[in-house]
């Protein structure tokens, strides 16, 4: 019996795994991954260090745990060279390995901008355990190149920087953000609750940079600490000891590409999770859903979500999927968010009565979308029950 194989050992893929063994415990399953296949929370890499928690500390079971208890064969350390998808057959850096039907778990990649400046390879981004082991040893010091450092500038103030800035500023670092909005998370929420972040991050010691870009990233000519400076477009100059590109994710198409698969924002799937071949289907960052109007949702809810259904068409009932109404928190302490953003392009407007609560009003008055600050995020419940999907 020639196995399901599935690529990729992030949320989307593991939990892939787990909800097709819960309807189907014989056929063979193979997951094949870069990494060491350990799995951790992905959300978890952005409030680690307020926490105090290592790199290893992140990993919550092992993947010689997952493969015990999930029947897998793992293929760790193993990068996918091809997919023949006529023979259905993989190749890899280990050997090549034929499948019964195939799931592209492969995520997305941290967006990068060319900077300028000798020091421009100096600049971190954090999309994976492997990566924040990079930037944790460069804050606190345990890698070669530099000791403790004491101020990250970090470029975006998107949700991942925002999250990134609360965390290193609730650790006793200077946080500096770069952006070209007017403020943070300019594209997800209202201008007010955009500016009650922008305050309490401030009062965090958060130093704000809107309507500009980072220019170049050079090594401080003064050959002293801070080793770097950063030149922005607006001509300020900031020293710092580590740079953070956040500026936000890109699907991972290239496989998908290369295979010859229907791909544009992401890995193009039907409602049922199935790529332009019938024997090869996508979840997770990369994936194009068309169950949500053909967008990318790079959140974990839609992953779990997209796994149940996936798995139940695998293991032989094609499950269409449906997405319920799936509110984003923000892990932001000094300003808790919630967000239940209306979808793209939905005429209306964000109306307010209330300081901590918005509501996105559409046509006939219907509610599309909220968010909740503060105190007011217990009231995620009562406002999900008002949305109209």
């Amino acid at each position: 019996m020639q196995p399901l194989i599935i690529i990729g050992a992030g949320l989307a893929g593991w939990t892939t795994v787990r909800e097709f063994r819960k309807l189907d415990a014989a056929t063979p399953v193979m997951l094949i991954t870069a990494d060491s296949g350990d799995f951790y929370a992905k959300p978890s890499l952005s409030n680690a260090f307020a926490q105090g928690r290592s790199p290893a500390q992140l990993v919550s079971t092992p993947a010689a745990k997952l493969v015990e208890t999930q029947n897998v064969t793992l293929r760790a350390h193993t990068r996918v060279r091809a997919i023949d998808p006529v023979r259905r057959v993989v190749t890899t850096s280990h050997g090549k390995f034929a499948y019964r039907d195939l799931v592209l778990a492969t995520g997305a990649q941290a967006m990068r901008v060319p900077l300028a400046g000798d020091a421009a390879g100096s600049v971190l981004s954090v999309n994976s355990l492997q990566d924040f082991s990079a930037f944790h040893a460069r804050v606190v010091g345990t890698d070669s190149s530099q000791n403790h450092s004491k101020h990250i500038v970090i470029l975006g103030a998107g949700l991942i920087g925002c999250e990134f800035a609360n965390d290193l500023a609730g650790a006793g670092y200077r946080v500096s953000v770069v952006d070209p909005a007017e403020r943070p998370l300019a594209a997800l929420l209202p201008a007010q609750a955009g500016e009650q972040l922008q305050g309490a991050l401030a009062e965090l010691g958060v130093t704000w940079h809107f309507g500009c870009t980072v220019r170049a990233v050079d090594q401080n000519p003064d050959k002293s600490d801070p080793a770097l400076r950063v030149s922005l477009s607006n001509e300020v100059q900031v020293l710092t000891d580590t740079v953070l590109s956040a500026i936000g994710l890109r699907a991972d198409t290239a496989l998908a590409q290369t295979t010859g698969l229907a791909c544009e924002r992401g890995i193009v799937v039907d409602t049922a999770l199935q790529t332009s071949d019938p024997h090869i289907y996508a979840l997770g960052d990369g994936a194009q859903y068309a169950s949500a109007g053909g967008r990318t949702l790079p959140f974990v809810m839609p992953i779990m979500s997209a796994a149940r259904a996936l798995a139940a068409t695998l293991a032989g009932q094609r499950t269409e999927l449906v997405f319920p109404l799936m509110p984003v928190t923000i892990k932001t302490p000094a300003l808790p968010i919630v967000v239940a953003a209306p979808a793209p392009g939905l005429a209306g407007q964000w109306t307010s009565n209330d300081p901590g609560l918005w509501q996105f009003m559409g046509a006939e008055n219907r509610q599309h979308g909220f968010v909740l600050t503060g105190q007011h995020t217990a009231r995620r419940g009562e406002q999900a029950r008002l949305v109209q999907v």
